[in-house]
């Protein structure tokens, strides 16, 4: 039998490439054979001119189809011929022959032919046969010639007789088996190599002597030959022949092309993993389940939170971790729990923060890391995961460490080596690189909601008005943006006289700047209100007038509403005046205490939006209110989004308001239903809302 490491026989067809035909061309023309080229498409079948001569024909003389060639062979071998090319055409397979030519002058003439049928597409039908015929009517002088080829070709080449013993062998052969022919040839192949016993060179040449049929394969043999071989062999009545070829170098070039599109997949998968969550810790997470059990048996992922603790291990906290058995994933999360405080300052995950390199524990990984372990819990669950090798890396971006990962492998596994180190830091620089970005971007975003909120302030207090506010940020990029609501006193207030004014209002823009810019139009707005006690439009006008002075390079939409209340008298209830002006806002919209909504302004009557044009014209109208009605004022990301456009979301904020509104006597409950039934789950844009109801009989 022979293992899968002998020299398997891979011939390449002389005619597969440029070199091979050059040689197999010199070789041919020196030995006196013949090649033939059998157009399976065309059905034409060209012959060269030494093909000519053993057939003892001029090149007009030869119809060039395979009728004519049929013609000129002895009546008794023309059907075993045609049954080999049939068998070679149906196979794609080889084709071989001897059989007998009646030459023009009646004589005999023995040709041996060998040959191969060819596609031109993997698993694709034949379309050509290529082969070659020679001279065997004097056998000795025949078996010179075929040697001759045989030595000149540039594959591998020997031959086995029915009890296994070399026959011949090639030069190439001798090369490629480090053996001369002098001592293999009637030695039993078994014997000569009998690591390949049992292999799946003995299987296959057995197979093909037992089935009479070809076989190509390719296989790898051990010592001595350790290499990589394609191997084709044709059984004979003599024998088997055995041609093959050393492909290690295409095996190992194949396998490292394998190895970069694994590495560069799983870097991908990584990025677009990370770069898909804004949240640090998901990110960590994700990174963990992303290198487990692609690369690593288990593995731990630390946040380094505060770089300059006192005590390192109180600025790490680990926060993802993932193991390939699901077992053992509770001894993980107890593990992680526990670690870092069990660490003594001489610890992997110090040394790899402290000298900013990653660490490599080859083998013994279990042994090491328990040394730098107290004695306890940590310990103990460290010797259940039992990692035999390690690698340790510290995730930096922008010259700060960010956090660390550490990667375990088991004993079964093959232990981590250099190249695996390359990949993890690799993989460790985009991850780090997401992960600040996410922190970054946390913080401003923290920030910029804290100054966001901080500036919506909370509403005054007013017999008679109920005032509820809300403001929800968007969901997706910044959570931060130009939308602001408002509500303040407005007039004298030693008379008692004050009038409540509410506004809702959008700066363009969703970032820091469109918050800043937000809090400035905010703090003018009610600051002219305040100052100068106009009514609405003029309010905006006015507005208008100073965001040009101060060149405020912002645009802006906003309602201005003011309840105007008439105090109440015996035996009569408090009247309101509600009066509004809109600059390019969606419109507010008033719910009678029978649910009738009304919108207060028209598409075409709306004012043009703030920081345009000071001098435009600002419209203001004014109705007075029946007790219960309920004024809704808000931004667009209320009623717009991507599957629903502003007019339609208006439209369906009416048919909400005159189903729930008379019903609803709580207004932060009227709140909260508008919300979840208008906002969609992956809110776009910031959301402010604000509602007011006159109740002059409520609290």
């Amino acid at each position: 039998m022979i293992d899968d490491h002998f020299p398997p026989p891979t011939t390449r067809s002389p005619l597969d490439a440029e070199s091979d035909r050059l040689a197999w061309r010199l070789a041919v023309d020196a030995a006196g054979v013949g090649v033939f080229v059998w157009d399976l498409v065309t059905g034409e079948l060209r012959w060269d001119d030494r093909m000519f001569e053993l057939f003892g024909l001029a090149e007009d003389d030869f119809g060039g189809t395979i009728e004519a060639f049929n013609r000129r062979l002895h009546p008794d071998d023309l059907g075993r011929v045609s049954d080999a090319l049939q068998r070679a055409i149906a196979t794609c397979g080889d084709y071989a022959a001897e059989y007998r030519v009646v030459l023009p002058d009646g004589r005999l003439r023995w040709i041996e032919a060998r040959g191969h049928a060819f596609a031109d597409e993997p698993d694709g039908l034949p379309v050509r046969l290529v082969g070659a015929s020679y001279d065997t009517t004097d056998a000795r002088e025949g078996d010179a010639r075929v040697g001759r080829v045989l030595e000149a070709m540039p594959s591998a080449f020997f031959q086995l007789d029915r009890d296994w013993h070399f026959t011949y062998v090639n030069s190439e052969a001798e090369r490629l088996l480090g053996s001369s022919r002098v001592h293999l040839i009637g030695t039993a192949i078994w014997e000569a190599f009998p690591s390949s016993v049992g292999s799946s060179f003995e299987t296959h040449y057995r197979s093909a002597v037992e089935s009479g049929e070809p076989v190509t394969f390719e296989a790898y043999h051990p010592a001595p030959l350790r290499a990589w071989y394609e191997v084709r062999a044709w059984p004979s009545p003599e024998g088997l022949a055995v041609y093959f070829v050393d492909i290690t170098a295409r095996r190992e070039a194949r396998a490292e092309l394998d190895r970069s599109a694994h590495r560069l997949a799983l870097l991908a998968s990584v990025s677009e993993a990370l770069t898909a969550t804004l949240d640090p810790t998901e990110g960590v997470s994700r990174l963990a389940t992303q290198l487990v059990p692609e690369l690593a048996d288990w593995c731990l992922v630390t946040l380094v939170e505060d770089p300059n603790a006192t005590d390192w291990r109180r600025g790490l906290r680990d926060v993802g971790w993932s193991h390939r058995d699901p077992d053992m994933a509770q001894t993980l999360r107890d593990y992680a729990g526990r670690r870092l405080q069990a660490m003594t300052d001489s610890s992997y995950l110090a040394e790899a923060i402290r000298e900013m390199t990653p660490v490599l524990m080859g083998s013994s990984a279990t042994e090491a890391v328990a040394a730098v372990l107290v004695p306890g819990v940590a310990r103990d669950r460290l010797r259940e995961l039992a990692p035999f090798s390690a690698v340790i890396v510290p995730l930096r971006a922008r010259g700060r460490t960010v956090g660390v990962v550490s990667a375990f492998r088991g004993i079964h596994r093959t232990a981590f080596a250099a190249e695996d180190v390359s990949l993890l830091e690799d993989i460790g620089a985009r991850a780090a690189l997401a992960l600040d970005n996410a922190r970054l971007y946390e913080s401003q975003r923290d920030v910029a909601e804290a100054l966001q909120r901080s500036i919506l302030t909370a509403p005054p207090r007013r017999e008679g008005l109920q005032v509820v506010t809300r403001y929800t940020p968007a969901g997706d990029v910044a959570r931060i943006g130009g939308d602001w609501y408002d509500a303040f006193l407005q007039g004298d207030a030693s008379d008692g006289a004050q009038d409540v004014v509410v506004v809702v209002g959008d700066v363009v823009g969703h970032d820091v700047e469109a918050a800043a810019a937000m809090g400035q139009v905010r703090g003018l707005l009610r600051g002219i209100a305040v100052h100068s006690g106009d009514a609405p439009a003029a309010i905006l006008s006015g507005l208008d007038t100073v965001m040009e002075s101060l060149q405020l390079e912002t645009t802006a939409t906003a309602v201005v509403a003011r309840f105007e209340q008439a105090p109440a008298t015996r035996g009569r209830t408090g009247r309101a005046l509600l009066r509004w002006s809109h600059a390019g806002h969606p419109p507010g919209l008033l719910v009678d205490p029978d649910g009738t909504v009304t919108r207060l302004v028209d598409d075409d009557a709306n004012d043009l939006l703030l920081g345009f044009d000071p001098a435009a014209d600002r419209h203001e109208g004014a109705v007075a209110l029946q007790p219960g009605a309920t004024l809704v004022l808000y931004t667009d990301g209320l009623v717009e989004r991507r599957d629903r456009d502003i007019d339609d979301g208006i439209q369906s904020l009416m048919r909400l308001l005159a189903d729930v509104c008379p019903t609803t006597s709580d207004l932060d409950e009227l709140s909260d239903r508008l919300l979840e039934s208008m906002a969609s789950d992956e809110q776009e844009d910031d959301i402010a809302l604000l509602v007011v109801r006159w109740a002059p009989e409520g609290p």
